[in-house]
């Protein structure tokens, strides 16, 4: 094989690979899409419809809303969300019902902002704490008197009898 044949061979496998590349990406983009096949044609309802989509946690992934994960509870919960949608029922009424049917963890962003504030207020609780020790211990050394009865504490030897005897 000569090296213009060569060249030939490698760019054709460059091109085959760039296009099945761009023909995966571009094939995988549509699947991505949140239910693609059973979009909203009411663009209010479809924006609520996201929203809502956007605020629910797929109870399968744990970390990711159900309008990003493909888990087929994720497919149930949105379409049971466009299911009543289409009926009139309220984003309220939606969210309550969801989290009568599986709980407050279905919600992805919790209601209580205890939940958010609590990791701030033990972390601020132990720095003062650490504070308050770090405090007392410094001051207790530099209170502290020496005891003149202390034969450490004077510069003169002890002359006291050992047996205890004055």
């Amino acid at each position: 094989m000569n090296t213009s044949s060569r060249v030939s061979v490698t760019r054709r496998r460059q091109w085959g690979a760039l296009l099945v590349g761009a023909a995966l990406l571009f094939g995988s983009a549509s699947s991505m899409a949140v239910d693609a096949e059973d979009t909203l044609t009411d663009p209010v309802l479809r924006t609520r419809y996201e929203s809502i989509n956007r605020e629910l946690r797929c109870l399968v992934c744990q970390n990711q809303t159900i309008a990003d994960s493909d888990a087929d509870l994720a497919k149930d919960l949105r379409r049971e969300v466009r299911g009543m949608l289409e009926t009139g029922k309220t984003d309220d009424e939606i969210r309550g019902f969801m989290t009568e049917r599986y709980g407050d963890f279905v919600l992805y962003k919790p209601r209580s902002m205890v939940l958010w504030a609590a990791p701030a207020v033990l972390l601020l609780g132990g720095l003062v704490l650490v504070g308050r020790i770090v405090v007392r211990r410094s001051q207790s050394m530099t209170t502290a008197a020496p005891d003149p009865d202390d034969s450490l504490a004077n510069d003169e030897p002890d002359t006291r009898p050992m047996d205890g005897k004055a």
